[in-house]
C-alpha cells in the first residue's frame, strides 16, 4: 500500500501557546501523554494531556458492535482452508450480512447519537457495496440486481414518504404523490410504483387509457432472474424488446398530456437529461449510477462498472463540488481497487474496527494474497493488530483482543506479550483472570511477573497470606524467603501465626526456599505438639537445627520451645539428641550469633519475661538432663 499521502489530521491541545511553551510526548499503547516541558516553577504543575486516536473504543454506545463483531470473527477463524472455494462463499456471505445485522442493530439503538449514526450508516453502505462486488462477486445480469438491493436498503426514505401519501384523506392529490411514484421508479419497484399509480387513475377516468398503457410498460419490463433456465442473452434480447417498445410510446407521444407519466416513459429508456433532473429524488451520484444501469445497461458485466461509476459521478456532482472522502471510497470499491477502499476508510473513519474487519474477510475469501507490507507483515495481521491494540487500552474490551492476536500468527503473540503486562491488575480476581489467558498460551514470564507484582501489592497492604501465596506462584525464591521473614517476625511478636490454612498446606511448595522450608516445617513441629506427639516433634525440632535450616537468628527460640520437651515425665530426648542441643546452645552463645535482647522470645507460641534469658540457667538444665540420658542409659 502506498504511503498516505495526505496531510495528518492536526489536534488542537487547549491552553497550549506553541510560542511560550514547548511539549514533550509519550507514546502510549493507544494514545499518547503530552506534557509542557518549559513552564515557570512557581506556577503550579504543567499540565498532562491525553491524546487518543481510537475515541470510539471509550463509547459504552458502541460497546455491542464490538462484542457482537468479535464472536462473528472467532466464527470466521474457524473456516476450514481445506474446504473448496464454492463451499466457503455462501459461508462467506453469511458472515458479511452478520456484521452488517450488527451494524444495523447499533444503529437502531442510536437513533439519539446522529454522529454515530451517520459514521455507522457510511460503514454500513460501504460494507454492503464490498459484499455485493468482492465477497458475492455477482456476475452480469445478477450485478444490476444486487446492486438495487443496495440503494433500496439505503435509500429508506421513499417507503416512508409513501406512508405518510397512502394515509392521506386523498392519496393522489397529495402533493408529494408523484415524486413517490417516481422513487420507486428510479428503483425498480414497479409493482409499488403500479399500486400508487392506480389512485390516480381511478380520478381521471378520460386518462385511464394513458394511465393502463404505462401500466402496462411497467408490468412488462424484463427482470433478470438468476435461479431461471434463461440465459443472460435470451434476456437481453427481451429487454431490448421491451425497450423498442417504450420507446416507440415516446415517438407516439402516448404520454404527452401528462407531463408526469411522459417523466416516468423517459426514465424507462434511460433518458439522462430526466434522471438529473430528479436529483433531490436520487440523491445521491451511486443512486444514478445504479438507476442507470437499470434502464439503460442492466447486463452490465462487473468489469464496465468503472467506467459507468466515473462518468456518472461526474455528471451528477457539480464541477465545483469536492468530492466527500465517502465518494472516493464507492468510487474504488465501483474500480475493483480493494487496496484503496481499505486505505482510504483507514484514512477516513476514526477507529480499525471496520477495515480489520472487512480486510480480515476479503483475506479469508483469497482477495489480498499478493499484498504484504515492507515490514513484515500482511495487511490483514497488521489491520488487527491495530485494532486489537486500540481495544487493549480498555478496562474490559481488552479481554476481546486476546483472540484477534490469537489470529495473527506473524507478530500476534508478540503484541500480546507486551500489551498483557500493561493491563492494570486492579483486583486479585481481574489478575487470575490474566493469568489464565496466560497460562493458556505458555507465556510463563508474564505469569510470573503478574505474579510478583500481586505479591509486592499484597505485601504493602500487609496481606502477607495473599503475598506467600503470588510468590508461590510467581516462583520467585527471594520473595518468598522475605515473606516467610515477615511471618517469623509476625510469630516472634504476637505469638502466633496468621494465615494457618495456607502454611499447613504449603506440601511441596515449601522447598521454593530454605526458609519457606523452615516456616512450614516450623509451623508443622507446633501442631505435632499441639497433637501431644512430643517424640515426632521433638525429632524435628532438632532437625530444623542440625540441618541448618533455622536462621541463626531463630535459634534461641528453637532452644526455648525445647525445654517443655525436657521437663516432660516421659523421656523425650535420647542423650545423643540432647548433646545435640547443648552442642547447638555452646555454639549460638560462643559465636558472633548471640540473639538480640530486645527481641521477644516465645516458648511455643508464650511469651517470656522481656528481661534478658538467663542462658546459665539453660545450660544447667541441659547438663541435667544429659546426665539423666547417660544414668539411664548406663542403667
Amino acid at each position: 500500500m502506498e504511503e498516505v499521502d495526505v496531510e495528518p489530521t492536526t489536534t488542537p491541545i487547549p491552553g497550549f501557546d506553541s510560542n511560550k511553551k514547548h511539549l514533550g510526548f509519550v507514546w502510549g499503547p493507544g494514545d499518547i501523554l503530552v506534557y509542557e516541558t518549559i513552564y515557570k516553577a512557581s506556577g503550579g504543575c504543567p499540565f498532562v494531556h491525553e491524546v487518543r486516536k481510537d475515541e470510539d473504543i471509550y463509547s459504552p454506545i458502541l460497546r455491542k458492535l464490538f462484542n457482537e463483531s468479535h464472536h462473528i470473527f472467532v466464527g470466521l477463524q474457524r473456516i476450514r482452508d481445506d474446504l473448496p472455494s464454492k463451499n466457503k462463499k455462501p459461508q462467506f456471505v453469511s458472515i458479511s450480512k452478520n456484521y452488517r445485522s450488527v451494524i444495523r442493530a447499533c444503529m437502531e439503538e442510536l437513533q439519539q447519537v446522529a454522529g454515530i449514526v451517520s459514521i455507522l450508516l457510511a460503514v454500513e453502505l460501504i460494507w454492503n457495496l464490498c459484499e455485493v462486488l468482492f465477497i458475492d462477486a455477482a456476475p452480469a445480469g445478477s450485478l444490476v440486481l444486487h446492486l438495487l438491493d443496495w440503494v433500496r436498503l439505503h435509500k429508506a426514505d421513499v417507503d416512508e414518504k409513501a406512508r405518510e401519501v397512502l394515509a392521506s384523506e386523498s392519496p393522489a392529490e397529495h402533493q408529494a404523490y408523484w415524486d413517490v411514484v417516481i422513487s420507486y421508479v428510479l428503483q425498480g419497484r414497479m409493482d409499488e410504483a403500479r399500486q400508487v399509480l392506480v389512485k390516480r387513475a381511478t380520478l381521471q377516468p378520460a386518462a385511464r387509457a394513458m394511465f393502463k398503457l404505462l401500466d402496462n410498460l411497467l408490468m412488462k419490463m424484463p427482470i433478470f432472474n438468476p435461479g431461471e433456465t434463461q440465459t443472460l442473452t435470451e434476456f437481453d434480447v427481451k429487454w431490448r424488446h421491451w425497450r423498442e417498445e417504450v420507446d416507440r410510446c415516446l415517438q407516439d407521444q402516448s404520454f404527452a398530456s401528462n407531463p408526469h407519466l411522459e417523466d416516468i416513459c423517459k426514465i424507462l429508456v434511460g433518458d439522462e437529461d430526466v434522471l438529473l433532473e430528479h436529483k433531490e429524488l436520487l440523491s445521491t451520484w451511486y443512486h444514478f449510477l445504479v438507476t442507470r444501469l437499470l434502464f439503460s445497461h442492466p447486463t452490465v458485466k462487473p468489469t464496465e462498472l468503472h467506467y459507468y461509476a466515473q462518468s456518472s459521478m461526474h455528471m451528477f456532482l457539480d464541477t465545483r463540488c469536492v468530492p466527500e472522502p465517502l465518494d472516493s471510497i464507492l468510487l474504488a470499491a465501483f474500480e475493483f481497487d480493494i487496496h484503496q477502499v481499505i486505505k482510504d476508510c483507514s484514512i477516513a473513519l476514526n477507529n480499525w474496527w471496520f477495515v480489520g474487519h472487512l480486510t480480515d474477510l476479503l483475506d479469508h475469501c483469497k482477495l489480498l494474497q499478493s499484498h504484504n507490507l515492507h515490514f513484515g507483515s500482511n495487511l490483514r495481521e497488521f489491520l488487527l493488530l491495530e485494532y486489537a491494540s486500540g481495544l487493549f487500552t480498555h478496562h474490559s474490551l481488552w479481554q476481546l483482543a486476546v483472540d484477534y492476536f490469537d489470529h495473527c500468527p506473524e507478530f500476534g503473540r508478540v503484541y500480546l506479550e507486551l500489551q498483557i503486562e500493561r493491563v492494570p491488575l486492579d483486583t486479585e480476581r481481574k489478575a487470575l483472570k490474566v493469568i489464565r489467558i496466560c497460562e493458556q498460551r505458555q507465556m510463563t514470564e508474564q505469569v510470573r511477573s503478574i505474579c510478583k507484582i500481586m505479591a509486592k501489592k499484597a505485601l504493602r497492604n500487609n496481606r502477607l497470606g495473599s503475598a506467600l501465596s503470588w510468590s508461590i506462584r510467581a516462583k520467585d525464591a527471594a520473595f518468598a524467603t522475605l515473606i516467610s521473614e515477615r511471618f517469623l517476625q509476625d510469630y516472634c511478636a504476637k505469638g502466633t501465626f496468621s494465615d494457618l490454612d495456607l502454611i499447613d498446606n504449603l506440601g511441596p511448595a515449601m522447598l521454593l526456599s530454605d526458609r519457606l522450608t523452615f516456616l512450614g516445617k516450623y509451623r508443622e513441629f507446633h501442631r505435632l505438639y499441639g497433637e501431644k506427639r512430643f517424640s515426632d516433634a521433638a525429632k524435628l525440632l532438632l532437625s530444623l537445627m542440625t540441618a541448618k535450616i533455622a536462621p541463626r537468628s531463630f535459634w534461641m527460640t528453637l532452644l526455648t520451645d525445647a525445654l517443655p520437651l525436657l521437663e516432660q515425665k516421659e523421656v523425650i530426648f535420647s542423650a545423643d539428641q540432647t548433646h545435640e542441643l547443648m552442642f547447638c546452645l555452646e555454639e549460638l552463645t560462643s559465636g558472633k550469633s548471640v540473639p538480640n535482647p530486645d527481641r521477644p522470645m516465645q516458648v511455643l507460641g508464650y511469651p517470656l519475661s522481656n528481661v534478658c534469658f538467663p542462658f546459665n540457667l539453660l545450660i544447667h538444665c541441659f547438663i541435667i538432663c544429659s546426665n539423666l540420658y547417660s544414668c539411664l542409659a548406663r542403667g
